[in-house]
């Protein structure tokens, strides 16, 4: 991934104009995109931010366009990182004009955003966007009222369809083309636009860069980021004195503090605009299911049903693919991988070592990507596509505030049951680093579908279903006691959750396949690179014979503190490959060190020995492509922090475990 300051460089430099698309959430901007673009996107962060922005350049006429797709947000301010982001890409790549993606069934909610555009001075088209559900709703917008009120152009559109897109863009083409015309703009109450002009006046020589009416609105909401930039200026302390002076008078006369007044004043514009462009609302279909998918009493066992059927699909449809498709690897593609690596380099360590990794290593990450991250985004789409995820996070967003989240966080977290990786990659529809931090920590400890194999083939086989429950009890039981702690200690809160009810609708399959694959190919870049070197790490050690030695050192902790055999611990090494390769591997490394009766596990572990082993082993970090998305999602350094907690939580339970196990009895 480029960086921000790279991805708009080079973006810039390839293209004749620069556009930006902003909107709130779910209002179809990634339709939009991906309609305007056919998904070819550099994705970028900015240093110390994980929220994306995609990018990407496309031909209109005889025109280079590049798109700047900006997170989805309520406002331009600075409050959690997806607002952030997008002021800080609007300010950064000055864009020729921007593209605001309006509902059309909830327009006044989506008017803020758009007065603050207007503010900052940037040619701005508006797209109308859900006008077939609004006509369904018998809400008739009259656009070109709409655009002389707002004083930018609107066109009309259905960005699941393609309709309007064409005239959306000439409209860009032809704002950027005529910067210089400046139309009329709403204004807000005579006094706030008097005080804003006195302002505007008092910057406009000094050449601060930006719109001088933008700068004098930010530093009257008190925006940190500009007050900074004014007081560097050799005039700077004069001009935020007379700012403060301003600000003082504007409290005094509305009884408020100034940034709430000019919200305040915002909204008011929005909704006079809003209601002097459109009728009432008539109720439909789609209310009714927002109804019963939102409150307690019909929302709760709807959920419930629909993430037993994610959780079944993923574990028992994903465990079905993933065993079919690995029997058709080793039946048909292991045997070439295997003859021509060892035809050209022989069956010496370096032949085999290399079966490990182009083997091995690439079995394991396509056993992983197709059956369960493939299938996963395309029932994430479908649930998005459909306007479901808006009830949900509705629903749940109680709940999730015990552990410093938001509603939307639910559905990475039962995610994490079918496979960790998609689900870290899921928590990018949160807002902070904290609250990703937090939801990606305790994804890491909900067993997935490989983890359940070791739970189910080494206790639930050996020694009963109930043990292998209570390991289920146990794990959910350090998820909910881990998300409470890390919401009492890490620094900040939750960011609260503001939505507007999203309607549901039909999905389009062609924009789920799309949006499925764009995700996949995101995965499959970032995880096989990492899976397939830890592949040929891991075989490395154990053909040359190193990984035994290996197990000297873990001793103390192996046999001392968690009771189990030295060979166990070796297993657990290789685990971080693939999960339910601890199994596999428990099973064949037994057998080397104790004979060909340790296939039956009770032969060499007691019952105890298996619970605590399957415990630990579903605790620690799981498998190295999660490790992948952790170190791209969160950064390498907080990836590690969650990689030490978990091996450290995982030790000390799995010690503390074996003990009550053997002080009580238990097995």
């Amino acid at each position: 991934m480029l960086s921000c300051h790279g991805a708009l460089k080079e973006i810039k430099g390839s293209t004749d104009l620069i556009f930006v698309l902003a909107g709130n959430p779910n209002v179809g901007k990634s339709s939009i995109f991906n309609s305007l673009t056919g998904m070819g996107v550099v994705t970028a962060n900015y240093p110390g931010k994980t929220v994306e922005l995609n990018m990407a350049a496309t031909t209109f006429k005889d025109l280079r366009l590049g798109i700047i797709d900006l997170p989805g947000s309520y406002a331009l301010g600075a409050v959690s990182e997806d607002q952030w982001v997008a002021r800080r890409a609007v300010l950064d790549s000055s864009p020729d004009a921007a593209i605001m993606i309006l509902d059309a069934t909830n327009l006044a909610r989506n008017l803020y955003m758009t007065l603050q555009f207007i503010d900052l001075g940037i040619p701005l088209v508006v797209a109308l966007n859900l006008i077939d559900e609004a006509e369904k709703r018998n809400i008739i917008i009259d656009a070109p009222e709409l655009s002389r009120l707002l004083g930018v152009p609107v066109v009309p559109t259905v960005a699941t369809t393609g309709h309007g897109l064409d005239e959306l863009i000439q409209k860009a083409v032809d704002a950027a083309r005529n910067r210089a015309e400046v139309k009329s703009r709403p204004r807000y109450g005579t006094d706030i636009e008097t005080n804003i002009k006195r302002l505007e006046d008092l910057l406009s020589p000094y050449g601060f860069g930006i719109n001088p009416r933008a700068l004098a609105i930010l530093l009257l909401e008190e925006d940190s980021e500009f007050i900074e930039l004014v007081n560097n200026h050799p005039n700077g302390r004069a001009i935020l004195e007379e700012v403060k002076k301003i600000s003082r008078d504007i409290e005094k006369k509305h009884g408020e503090k100034t940034p709430m007044r000019l919200a305040r004043e915002r909204h008011g514009v929005a909704g006079t605009i809003a209601s002097q462009v459109q009728g009432d609302a008539a109720p439909v279909v789609s209310d009714k299911l927002w109804d019963y998918t939102t409150s307690p009493l019909t929302g709760i066992p709807l959920l419930l049903g629909v993430l037993g059927v994610i959780f079944a699909f993923l574990f028992y449809g994903g465990n079905l693919l993933s065993t079919t498709f690995s029997n058709l690897w080793q039946t048909y593609i292991s045997p070439v991988i295997d003859g021509a690596v060892l035809y050209i380099f022989g069956e010496g360590h370096i032949g085999k070592t290399l079966i490990w990794g182009f083997d091995a290593g690439i079995l394991a990450a396509l056993a992983v990507g197709i059956p369960y991250v493939l299938t996963f985004y395309f029932m994430l789409a479908f649930l998005e596509d459909t306007g479901y995820l808006n009830s949900v996070a509705f629903l749940t967003d109680r709940l999730m505030h015990k552990f410093g989240l938001h509603g939307r966080a639910i559905i990475p977290l039962v995610a994490g049951a079918g496979c960790n990786v998609p689900a870290i990659i899921g928590t990018r529809v949160l807002t902070t680093m904290r609250e990703r931090t937090i939801a990606s920590t305790l994804i890491t400890l909900i067993p997935c579908s490989a983890r359940t194999a070791v739970i189910l083939g080494a206790v639930s086989l050996f020694v009963g279903w109930k043990p292998a429950v209570a390991i289920y009890i146990i794990v959910l039981a350090l998820v909910f006691l881990v998300g409470i702690g890390l919401n009492r200690v890490m620094p900040g809160s939750s960011s609260g959750l503001v939505m507007e009810m999203f309607p549901f609708r039909a999905p389009l399959i062609s924009n789920i396949l799309k949006k499925t694959w764009y995700r996949f190919k995101d995965f499959v870049f970032v995880a096989f690179p990492i899976v397939l070197v830890g592949s040929l790490v891991l075989g490395a050690l154990y053909e040359t014979g190193y990984l035994w030695k290996l197990a000297s050192p873990l001793s103390p902790v192996v046999e001392g503190w968690l009771g189990l055999p030295a060979v166990a611990g070796l297993t657990l090494i290789f685990a971080v490959l693939r999960k339910e390769l601890a199994l596999q591997l428990l099973v064949t490394l037994s057998i080397v060190a104790y004979g060909g009766g340790a296939k039956n596990l009770l032969q060499f572990m007691t019952p105890a020995q298996l619970f605590v082993y399957a415990l630990v082993n579903t605790i620690y970090i799981p498998c190295v492509a999660t490790i992948a998305v952790l170190g791209r999602e969160l950064g390498w350094r907080r990836a590690g922090g969650i990689m030490a907690f978990t091996i450290t939580l995982a030790i000390i339970t799995g010690g503390l475990a074996y003990r009550v196990i053997l002080h009580f009895g238990l097995l």
